[in-house]
C-alpha cells in the first residue's frame, strides 16, 4: 500500500446518536484535531423575508454565549489556543471549526459546541453586526471576480433560494430582528439535522462519550425542509452588470445534474479537461495561445436538487468576443470526440493528485467526510472517491458533454463596461 493510502483509507466511522445527532470520526495522524459541526441549514432553506439570515445567525454565534458572554471572550480563548477557527454559510449547510493541537481537542470541542447550541442574540450586538454584514456586501461589489458567481446563480435560478445571494440583501439585514434568529434557529438547529466530525488522533469511546455530553440539550424538534428548485430553460441567458474595470470577468455555466447522480464523476472529468489546470484546454487555448487572460478555470457544482459546471475567466475587453467563441470552440470538439486516451489519463491523474494532496490536513479530511454527509447520508471514502474517478470512460465524458452543452442549457453572467447584451446575445450558441 502506498503512503497517502495509508494516510487517508484509515477507516472512518459514523455513529447516530439516540437524539438523532450524527457523529462522524476520522481517524488521522496529524499533529492537530479538527473540530467541524455542520448544520443543515443555509441560505436555500429561507424565505425572502429573511434572505441572508443563515450567513448572518453564523456571525451572531460568535457574539455571545451564556458561558462566553462576549465576542471577545470567545475569540481570546480560541485564540490562546494557537486555534485555526472560523465558520461558513452556503446555500445547503453551515459549519462551525476549531482546528488545533491534539492536547486542546477537548477544549475545542467544549467552545465549537457552546456557540452551536447557546448564542445569546444580544439585540445590541445584532444591531451592531448589521453594518458588519453590510459591509462584507459592500467589499463583494468591488470585487468582480468574486461577485460575479453570485450572478451566475441569479441568472440560473432567478427569484427562488438558489438564485439568492447567501449574505442577503442590504435591506433585508437591516430588518432582520432577534425574533427572526430564534425563529429560524428552532426550525433548523436541531439534532436530526446536525453532523458533527472530528478528524484527527481519534479515541473512539471517549470522544463519543463527551459529545454525548456536550451535545445532550441540543433540540429533537423535527426539521423543516426547503423547498425543491426550479431548473428550467428553454434558451441561452445572458446576465450583464455594468462596471467600470480594467477587464471583463465572466462565468459561463451550464446546467448539469444533483448530487445524487452517477454522471457526476464524469462530469468532473470533463471540467478538468477543460479548465483544471495549466495543461488545461481552455488555459493553453486563452491564456498561453489567445494571451486574453490571466485566469481561466473550470469546475462544477451540485446541490441536492440542482448542479452545473461552469466556466470563470477574466478577459481582456476588446478579446471578448474571440474568448467566448473560443470557449465554444473547444466545447464542440468535445461533443465531437475529441478526446483520446493519453488526454483522458492525464486528467484521471491530475485529479487524483489534487484530492490526494488536498486531504492532508484535518479540516480538509473533515469537510471531505462532512459535506459528503449533509448532501448525500453517504460517505465514499478517497479509496472509493478514485475509483469512482479512475472508471469514467471517453465515451463517459463525451456523452456528458453532449447532454449538457447545448443551448437550453447555456448560461452567461459577466461584470464590465457593457450596457447591454445584444453583442454577446448573437454569439451564445451551439
Amino acid at each position: 500500500m502506498r503512503s497517502w493510502e495509508k494516510l487517508l483509507n484509515k477507516m472512518f466511522k459514523k455513529i447516530t446518536l439516540p437524539n438523532g445527532l450524527r457523529v462522524i470520526l476520522a481517524p488521522h495522524d496529524s499533529l492537530a484535531t479538527t473540530v467541524l459541526t455542520l448544520v443543515e441549514a443555509g441560505s436555500k432553506y429561507e424565505t425572502s423575508e429573511i434572505n441572508g439570515l443563515s450567513h448572518f445567525l453564523e456571525h451572531m454565534c460568535f457574539k455571545g454565549t451564556a458561558k462566553r458572554p462576549t465576542a471577545l471572550r470567545i475569540s481570546s480563548e480560541l485564540d490562546a489556543l494557537g486555534a485555526e477557527y472560523n465558520a461558513f454559510t452556503s446555500q445547503e449547510w453551515t459549519g462551525y471549526f476549531a482546528k488545533v493541537r491534539n492536547e486542546h481537542a477537548d477544549h475545542a470541542l467544549d467552545l465549537i459546541s457552546d456557540l452551536y447550541l447557546n448564542p445569546v442574540f444580544d439585540a445590541a450586538e445584532i444591531e451592531k453586526e448589521k453594518g458588519v454584514i453590510i459591509e462584507e456586501l459592500n467589499m463583494y461589489e468591488d470585487m468582480p471576480q468574486r461577485k460575479v458567481q453570485d450572478l451566475i446563480m441569479e441568472l440560473l435560478y432567478g427569484d427562488q433560494p438558489a438564485g439568492w445571494d447567501v449574505g442577503g440583501k442590504k435591506e433585508i439585514i437591516r430588518k432582520l430582528t432577534r425574533e427572526d434568529f430564534i425563529n429560524y434557529r428552532s426550525k433548523h438547529y436541531v439534532a436530526s439535522a446536525t453532523t458533527i466530525i472530528i478528524a484527527g488522533p481519534v479515541e473512539e469511546k471517549s470522544l463519543l462519550s463527551k459529545i454525548e455530553k456536550h451535545f445532550q440539550n441540543i433540540p429533537a424538534d423535527s426539521k423543516h425542509g426547503k423547498i425543491k428548485t426550479l431548473d428550467n430553460q428553454s434558451k441561452p441567458e445572458t446576465l450583464v452588470r455594468f462596471k467600470q474595470s480594467d477587464q471583463t470577468h465572466l462565468v459561463m455555466a451550464f446546467r448539469a445534474f444533483d448530487a445524487f447522480d452517477e454522471r457526476n464523476y464524469a462530469l468532473e472529468v470533463l471540467s478538468d479537461i477543460l479548465g483544471g489546470g495549466m495543461s488545461s484546454r481552455l488555459f493553453q487555448k486563452v491564456r498561453e495561445e489567445l494571451g486574453a487572460a490571466y485566469y481561466i478555470k473550470a469546475g462544477s457544482d451540485t446541490f441536492t436538487d440542482h448542479g452545473f459546471l461552469s466556466i470563470a475567466a477574466g478577459i481582456e475587453h476588446s478579446k471578448l468576443k474571440t474568448v467566448i467563441g473560443a470557449i465554444l470552440g473547444e466545447l464542440h470538439h468535445l461533443k465531437n470526440g475529441d478526446l483520446d486516451d493519453a488526454e483522458l489519463t492525464r486528467v484521471k491523474d491530475h485529479l487524483s493528485g489534487r484530492l490526494v494532496l488536498g486531504l492532508e490536513t484535518t479540516d480538509a479530511i473533515a469537510v471531505y467526510y462532512g459535506g459528503q454527509e449533509v448532501l448525500k447520508k453517504e460517505l465514499l471514502s478517497p479509496e472509493e472517491l478514485l475509483k469512482k474517478i479512475n472508471a469514467v470512460s471517453k465515451k463517459e465524458v463525451i456523452d456528458v458533454a453532449n447532454e449538457i452543452f447545448r443551448d437550453d442549457k447555456l448560461n452567461l453572467a459577466m461584470i464590465g463596461p457593457y450596457k447591454d447584451d445584444k453583442e454577446f446575445r448573437e454569439i451564445l450558441h451551439f
